[in-house]
C-alpha cells in the first residue's frame, strides 16, 4: 500500500509570450495596483519564469500585455562586469523614480526583449533614488548608482509607456525604422515566445 501525501500542489509556471514593439500596451501608462490584484502572486512567478527563459535581466508587466505598475528584475547575471548589480534582484510594484542629477549622463548600449536585435546607445544619469512595494506591499526606498540604476529606468520606462529607442538621436531612430517595422509586424526570430501587433503578410 502506497503512502498518502498531504503535498501542496506547486502550480506549474507559464512562460508568457513578450509584446512586442507596435503592441499598443507598451505605449499606455501602467495604473498602480492594490494587494488584491487577481493572482498577483501567480504572475510574477510567470514572469519570472518568462524573464529568465527569455536571458532578461528584467521585465515589466506591459510587456507581458498588462497595463500594471509591476516589474521584476534581476541584475546578477551582470555582476561580473558591473559589481552594483550583484544583488539587485527586485519586484516593483507601484514604484516612483527620482533620478539624481549629481553628474554628467553617461551612454552604454542598452537593448530590450521588446525589441529584439536592436542595440543603441542611451545616455542617462546612473544616480536615482527609488521607492516601491516588494511583493508582500511592503514598502523600500533606496539609492542604486551605475549599471543598477540603468536597469531599473529602463524598466520603469516602460511603465510610463516608453520604451529605450526613445531616447536615442532622430538620426539612429530614422536608420532603424525598417527593423523596427519588421519587428512589429513579428518577423524576427529571437528564441522565445513573442507576441506581434500584426502578423507578418503573406506573399502569394
Amino acid at each position: 500500500m502506497g503512502s498518502v501525501c498531504n503535498c501542496r500542489k506547486i502550480p506549474k509556471l507559464q512562460i508568457l509570450p513578450v509584446y512586442l514593439i507596435g503592441q499598443p500596451v507598451l505605449r499606455e501608462e501602467a495604473e498602480d495596483i492594490t494587494k488584491d490584484y487577481p493572482d498577483l502572486h501567480k504572475l510574477i512567478d510567470n514572469m519570472w519564469e518568462t524573464m529568465y527563459n527569455s536571458d532578461g535581466v528584467g521585465l515589466a508587466a506591459p510587456q507581458i500585455g498588462r497595463s500594471i505598475a509591476l516589474a521584476v528584475i534581476d541584475g546578477r547575471p551582470m555582476a561580473d562586469s558591473f559589481p552594483e548589480c550583484a544583488d539587485l534582484r527586485l519586484v516593483l510594484i507601484n514604484p516612483e523614480l527620482e533620478v539624481i542629477e549629481d553628474a554628467a549622463p553617461v551612454s552604454r548600449a542598452e537593448g530590450c526583449l521588446s525589441l529584439p536585435g536592436i542595440n543603441e546607445n542611451v545616455r542617462r544619469h546612473e544616480h536615482i533614488r527609488l521607492k516601491w512595494l516588494d511583493e508582500n506591499f511592503e514598502p523600500h526606498e533606496q539609492e542604486f548608482s551605475g549599471f543598477a540604476s540603468r536597469i531599473i529606468q529602463h524598466e520603469y520606462d516602460h511603465l510610463l509607456g516608453e520604451v529605450f529607442t526613445d531616447h536615442i538621436s532622430p538620426i539612429r531612430k530614422q536608420m532603424i525604422r525598417a527593423k523596427l517595422n519588421s519587428i512589429s509586424q513579428g518577423r524576427v526570430n529571437c528564441g522565445y515566445r513573442t507576441s506581434a501587433a500584426r502578423k507578418p503578410s503573406r506573399k502569394h
